[in-house]
């Protein structure tokens, strides 16, 4: 009896209702062939909901829909639209991960050169754990005009660069659309800041604008490799000499991460593709976890002095993130036994990261930039190399006190992904890896990436360097100060608890200059200064 029931139970009574109506409908059109007509469009759609309910019971991939025929799609349809909804109709300005709501707004007001102004006091709770804030100064200065600006390369470098302290950070051609590569690209060369290429080679839409670049070569060596996949010198020295490229950044792991190759699929390879990072048409393409051209430390400051020399002298240096400290130690120690320096050094924190990415690797797996960044200024401090390697900070950075933040604890420069991204129009829609991001943004699809109307965004991008420098500028003046390179960590403060506050330079205290040489007491920093090799990236035991 119970089993007679079901079709009337609340799990089935939708295709019970539909299969019914069906059968109406049909009935009532065989017998009266005038009504036909009429009843045609509802027979089709009832009938249609009960052949998807059927195949909703016969199916095995869904149990929801085997004990809720027809109305289990609501779920799967509410589902689909739950971050809209919840972005559109229940984020207060705080809410939104990675962003926030207001951290978006104020990008899209930036650079749309409209009013950026808050009303009626901050919705910061200031008495929160974590809460931060910059000092401001009873004497401050008259805000600076010029962009502010770090000359990066060292003793060994020939073509040293005079680059923005905000900057593009690395993202790939394929990762994004054409349309917004000529966009960042046109941007950076009106505002007179850099971008980055990613690791994807540098594009015909990298070098149409003509704006300063910053060539990433990744493990996959695209745009300079040989059939097999190991680095061609010949092919990265012709690439490298274009005036364009400003500097040139050998990519060890990113935020994302680290640690992780990736792969993009065969069917994504286009002729286009292909020829750009010299792989294969059709083929998946491989970018390895680890590097071939080198395996120690060695070899590596080895690998990055050949770069410097194939580019004829311009600035050399490398980009990661910091996992295991005895290995940036050890790559430190190589520099002392070698006598060769990196230029400057790009520090990508796990917050960062525009690449979809393993839930693992993404939450877990990493050190956070501001970390990242202390760590390698006291290291660099520490094996006295501070002075002539400059450092890129990169991780969620987005708004003028960002960067004063990072460049406080260390950084010499920042730079940006997402920002640029939401100046381009992005909305945060989650969807970079699927190929249908709704602004054109983040897709290969030329339909979708129409949508993206250049030189309205090369407007929008320029607007965002530009009034991002100008918040900067305000803020060191309120500060006392004239350039962010006069930023220390005592100008920072941090909330520990309700009652708790430190300054930054409680929370990153500084090596003296040598000290790691000298020999430190600093737990951060003595035991794996003693398990770093210059020719090894293992612990010594």
């Amino acid at each position: 009896m119970e089993t007679l029931m079901l079709p009337f139970s609340p799990r089935f009574i939708v295709l019970t209702i539909c299969a019914v109506v069906t059968a109406l409908l049909f009935g009532i059109g065989i017998v009266d062939h005038k009504a036909f007509d009429l009843v045609l469009i509802p027979l089709l759609i009832f009938g249609a909901l009960t052949l998807l309910g059927i195949r909703d019971l016969t199916q095995k991939n869904h149990a929801v829909l085997r004990n809720y025929p027809i109305s289990a799609h609501l779920r799967f349809l509410l589902e689909e639209i739950r971050p809209e909804m919840r972005q559109y109709f229940f984020e207060s300005e705080k809410d939104g991960m990675p962003f926030s709501r207001d951290t978006r707004a104020v990008v899209y007001q930036r650079a749309k050169m409209v009013l950026d102004k808050r009303p009626f006091g901050t919705q910061e709770d200031v008495y929160r754990e974590g809460y931060e804030w910059i000092h401001h100064s009873v004497a401050p200065k008259v805000r600076a005009n010029e962009q502010f600006r770090v000359l990066i390369g060292g003793p060994d470098c020939a073509k040293p660069y005079s680059a923005s302290v905000f900057n593009i950070s690395a993202m790939s051609f394929g990762a994004l659309s054409p349309n917004a590569v000529r966009a960042l690209n046109a941007g950076a060369k009106k505002g007179g800041f850099a971008h980055d290429t990613g690791e994807g080679g540098v594009s015909p839409y990298h070098r149409e604008k003509g704006g300063d670049l910053i060539w990433e070569v990744g493990s996959g060596y695209f745009g300079c490799r040989n059939r097999d996949g190991s680095f061609n010198p010949e092919e990265f020295a012709r690439v490298a000499c274009d005036d364009q490229i400003k500097m040139v950044e050998l990519k060890i792991s990113q935020g994302a991460k680290p640690g992780h190759g990736g792969v993009l699929p065969a069917a994504k390879v286009s002729e286009e593709i292909a020829k750009i990072r010299g792989v294969p048409v059709n083929e998946d393409c491989i970018s390895p976890a680890t590097h071939r051209a080198f395996s120690t430390p060695l070899e590596m400051m080895a690998f990055i002095s050949e770069m410097r020399r194939l580019s004829g002298g311009k600035p050399a240096g490398f980009k990661l993130c910091i996992g295991h400290p005895w290995e940036f130690l050890a790559i430190c120690k190589a520099m002392l036994e070698t006598k060769i320096y990196p230029d400057f050094i790009v520090v990508d924190g796990n917050e960062g990261g525009t690449g979809a990415a393993p839930l693992e690797f993404m939450d877990h797996m990493g050190m956070p930039m501001r970390e990242g960044v202390s760590f390698v200024h006291n290291a660099l401090l520490g094996i006295n190399a501070r002075d002539r390697i400059r450092i890129g900070a990169s991780g969620k950075i987005a708004t003028a006190f960002d960067i004063a933040r990072a460049m406080a604890i260390g950084a010499d420069w920042c730079n940006s992904a997402r920002g640029f991204m939401f100046a381009l129009g992005c909305i945060q829609s989650l969807s970079c890896h699927t190929d249908r991001c709704p602004t054109g943004v983040t897709t290969q699809d030329p339909t979708r990436n129409r949508a993206l109307v250049v030189p309205h965004k090369i407007e929008r991008v320029y607007n965002y360097h530009h009034a991002t420098l100008h918040a900067l500028a305000e803020l060191l003046a309120a500060a006392g100060l004239e350039h962010p390179r006069e930023l220390r960590p005592i100008h920072f403060s941090h909330r520990a608890a309700t009652t708790e506050v430190q300054t930054f330079a409680k929370l990153y205290p500084s090596l003296r200059p040598g000290e790691l040489i000298d020999g430190t007491d600093d737990p951060r920093f003595r035991d794996a200064w003693a398990m770093a090799r210059a020719d090894t990236f293992a612990a010594a035991e």
